[in-house]
């Protein structure tokens, strides 16, 4: 099995990003279990608005696409901005979007056989609601949820405490992120053996 990690930092590489590490965190688990993954992070990438698979002039969105449909799993990492996912998490959403239409051969969504799960980082509460609109964006496109489908961190209200700049980990943060991994993994591998029958 394989895993995509879509960053949506706002900043590019190498700019230390704490969405990031949250997702390279998720990935070690996943590779735990078997899974083969990778983290890209979107800012590295000219990807144009729109909610065409290719938008032209340049666009590398269909290179990311690419590495999207050859993944079991794909987790969205974003970062809570004014209580919201980020503006490239939303493009990277709007872009998803364009799957909606492209089916397999028995009239199926081709995301229908893949998992989905969201990390968020934020030094504000917004968490639950971040995912929520996450959550509700991909399974509007076709992807499946597990229990748990998300690992998250939040410091305390109006200071400026960043999740990469912790001493270590939380516990509650490392139990999510095993929660997220081993049922993505359980689900996704249920959907390799037993797809969705066509509509």
């Amino acid at each position: 099995m394989r895993a995509l990690s879509l960053v949506c930092s706002l900043n590019a590489s190498p700019k230390p990003s704490s969405s990031q590490l949250l997702a390279e965190q998720v990935m070690a688990e996943l590779k735990e279990l078997g899974v083969e993954g990778e983290v890209v992070r979107v800012a590295d990438f000219d990807v144009r608005p729109g909610v065409e698979i290719d938008m032209g002039g340049g666009d590398e969105w269909p290179g990311l696409r690419e590495k999207v449909m050859q993944a079991d799993i794909l987790l969205i990492a974003t970062p809570i901005w004014l209580g919201h996912p980020s503006s490239i998490c939303q493009r990277v959403l709007e872009r998803l979007n364009a799957e909606m239409s492209e089916t397999d051969d028995d009239g199926r969504p081709l995301v229908f056989s893949k998992v989905a799960a969201v990390a968020v980082v934020g030094n504000e509460d917004g968490a639950h609601n971040v995912s929520a609109n996450v959550f509700q964006g991909l399974n509007d496109i076709g992807f499946s949820l597990a229990p748990g489908a998300v690992t998250y961190w939040v410091g305390e209200a109006q200071q400026g405490s960043d999740y990469q700049d912790l001493d270590k980990t939380p516990d509650s943060v490392k139990e999510t992120t095993h929660t997220l991994a081993v049922n993505a993994v359980h689900l996704a591998r249920q959907l390799a053996d037993h797809p969705y029958p066509p509509s």
